[in-house]
């Protein structure tokens, strides 16, 4: 191997879609040769996006690696999505580096995802670096632009170039203090970094303050440890398409970027206690890697790409994965570029490589070669709660669909699926409708199936809200012994943060009900608590207390217990004011200030309420606000409609609420339930 720990250089290029990642990644290997010209996104050459659905969309959808050497180092480079809908795809490789890139399109400015990865940056303590990006075309815009990234992310982001004024060039203000730029100036640029970097070092202050001025040499180890305390956002100007500006920006990677060594440590979690431990990148020491991908490849099987925090990974090693005891044997390591693998013998601490036909290997897997328990503190995902019902087109494929399905779940952290037992569905759930709409794509094309799918039924909740008594006698005679079981119960509502939702007790005294059928009882009241009893939706947050009942010495068996007890309990339930709870989500709705007044007028129209809104740079607002889910179903397209394309949102489950009695009313007509014989 040519390089060390030290000479790694790991970096995730991130931001919102359409800003130029993909088109950047190839000027990238362009410069450094690793290949002969820019493929682009629009011909479907590109080295980065090579799955078939992101050639028809002309779009990221998934994370990929490439890796190359420069000046030195040997870059392994991350090219992440930027739609909302596949933000998971992005958050889940965070871990695997030392430096995340935001990258900004100079027309667009700041966008939804570029303040969701800063925000997760920030949480996780990683460096990041802003990278505006189609700079010959926007140069009056830029300096506007440098503001709203201050106001937005602080003061601390700071330009390290600045364009020159055609826009074919930058000029480096890191060595340099004249020149002719776009906006600003040179030294005044220069000046300012040197002021943000110093105030992390007081000896090198006190140098500064005597001298006025400090060298690039003494500069760097300030500017690298306020890059990882977040005390300075670095920003570059660049073309990705005529290459202005990437020459110099690799050069800032090469040099400024923190190495394994220097990089702020991963935080895992050991033993039963779960204690948060940092490995040490040390090529000498025990080996603990971390999964951070996986994907379907139709040459290897299943690849999993991990990254290695300390010790060496070798080829044909035996290694434990998570708390498992057994070993797994890693018989191949692979250097992913692209789509292309090319085997390796060894990955030492800072490396990242793939593993083939593994099916131990999931995503957030821990690899380790002492036989402990460690895992590894997980970055937070978005709920996926897009959902869509799916159902086989032809019975031939009924089989192939839960082996499809469950290989999706596994490439993507974000893709959910469920057998929802109160509606009788298989459904499926992302984060948005393309997200759910690529995952269709992806399932006519890799596995040959294709699926019916409907959006699906609410899963509403039945509770109750006041006190009832219910009784019911099961006797049934058919000759020889009977049946005889009679149950005397009653129910009150418990509160909605009750741990399971059901409480059962016996008290009954004098022995009316034997103790033997006790659990007949339960298990009958349970059978209510997963069909409901008003309109066949799981019933929760109720307390059960039998106080009396009859038997008899022969006819008394456990099944008329379990039939009275279920009978007794909807005959409660009934006179206990039963209600519908559904489902509300809290939206987090980015649009441009001009929309505010449109939207918050539609969601009074959903029974949404707005919680807060906050004013954003770019003439752009948050509005946060709680809905109910079945109203955000089509939500997606009707906010682009309002917003003329420029408006996002995100949602996650929030709780539970009674529905409207005339909701209730319906649902309730609707439901038919199955009669059953004693």
């Amino acid at each position: 191997m040519a390089y060390t720990t030290s000479d790694i250089r790991n970096i995730a290029v991130t931001g919102h879609a359409g800003v130029g990642k993909t088109t950047l990644v190839e000027a990238l290997l362009a410069a450094t040769g690793t290949i002969g010209r820019m493929g682009s996104v629009e011909e479907g050459n590109t080295v980065t996006d090579f799955e078939p659905e992101e050639k028809e969309h002309q779009h990221s959808l998934s994370s990929s690696l490439v890796h190359f050497d420069h000046e030195g180092r040997h870059f392994n480079v991350i090219d992440t999505p930027g739609f909302p809908d596949f933000i998971g795809s992005a958050l889940g490789c965070l871990p695997a580096v030392e430096t995340v890139c935001i990258v900004v399109s100079a027309d667009k400015g700041i966008q939804t995802v570029t303040r969701r990865i800063m925000k997760r940056c920030e949480e996780r303590n990683l460096p990041r670096m802003i990278i505006v990006n189609k700079i010959e075309e926007h140069i009056p815009d830029l300096e506007e632009l440098v503001g709203n990234l201050q106001e937005a992310f602080g003061s601390g982001c700071l330009p390290i170039n600045l364009p020159n004024k055609a826009g074919d060039g930058v000029v480096d203000i890191w060595e340099k203090t004249d020149g002719e730029v776009a906006f600003s100036s040179v030294a005044d640029a220069h000046t300012a970094v040197v002021d943000q970097c110093v105030e992390t070092d007081e000896a090198l202050m006190e140098v500064y303050l005597e001298k006025g001025e400090v060298s690039a040499k003494q500069l760097h180890d300030a500017f690298e440890k306020a890059l990882r305390e977040g005390h300075i956002t670095p920003i570059l100007f660049v073309s990705a398409r005529s290459g202005a500006g990437v020459p110099e920006m690799l050069h800032a990677f090469a040099h400024l970027c923190p190495s394994p060594l220097e990089g702020n440590p991963r935080p895992f979690l050991v033993g039963d206690e779960e204690k948060e431990w940092h490995a040490e990148p040390d090529p000498s020491k025990a080996a603990v890697a971390h999964v951070f991908k996986v994907s379907t490849d139709q040459f290897v099987g299943k690849l999993a790409l991990f990254r290695v925090h300390q010790g060496t990974v070798k080829a044909g090693d035996s290694i434990h994965v998570g708390d498992a005891r057994k070993p797994v044997r890693l018989a191949h390591l692979l250097k992913v570029h692209g789509k292309d693998h090319k085997e390796t013998d060894s990955a030492i601490a800072g490396d990242i490589v793939g593993v083939a036909k593994i099916d131990e290997l999931h995503f957030n897997s821990v690899l380790h070669t002492e036989n402990e328990h460690i895992a590894f503190k997980a970055i937070e995902m978005p709920k996926p709660m897009f959902g869509l019902a799916v159902e086989a087109k032809s019975r031939g494929d009924e089989a192939k669909i839960s082996s499809a399905l469950h290989k999706m779940m596994e490439e993507d952290p974000t893709f959910i699926v469920d057998r929802v037992a109160a509606t009788h569905e298989t459904v499926c759930r992302g984060i948005g409708e393309l997200h759910m709409r690529v995952i269709m794509e992806r399932l006519k094309n890799r596995f040959k199936l294709e699926l019916e799918s409907k959006p699906p039924k609410i899963a509403y909740k039945e509770t109750i809200t006041s006190k009832g008594e219910g009784h019911h006698r099961h006797k049934k005679q058919t000759g020889g012994a009977g049946q005889f079981g009679e149950v005397y119960l009653r129910i009150e509502p418990l509160p909605q943060d009750h741990e399971s939702g059901f409480e059962f007790a016996d008290e009954t005294f004098g022995g009316s009900v034997p103790k033997q059928f006790m659990p007949a009882i339960e298990k009958g009241v349970r059978q209510v608590l997963s069909g409901g009893a008003v309109a066949g939706y799981p019933l929760t947050g109720v307390r059960v207390a039998v106080y009396d009942g009859k038997h008899h010495p022969v006819d008394s068996k456990e099944v008329a217990f379990v039939t009275a007890g279920k009978r007794a309990f909807i005959d409660a339930v009934q006179k206990a004011r039963p209600v519908l709870l559904e489902p509300f989500v809290d939206v987090e709705i980015t649009a441009p200030s001009s929309s505010m007044g449109d939207i918050n007028s539609d969601l009074s129209g959903k029974r949404g309420q707005v919680q807060n809104t906050d004013y954003l740079p770019g003439d752009m607002c948050i509005i946060y606000a709680k809905a109910p889910l079945a109203e955000m179903a089509t939500y997606s397209s009707q906010l682009k409609s309002m917003t003329a394309g420029q408006g996002s949102f995100t949602m996650d489950y929030s709780h539970d609420e009674q529905t409207p009695p005339n909701v209730q009313a319906t649902i309730v007509a609707e439901y038919k339930p199955k009669d059953e014989e004693d």
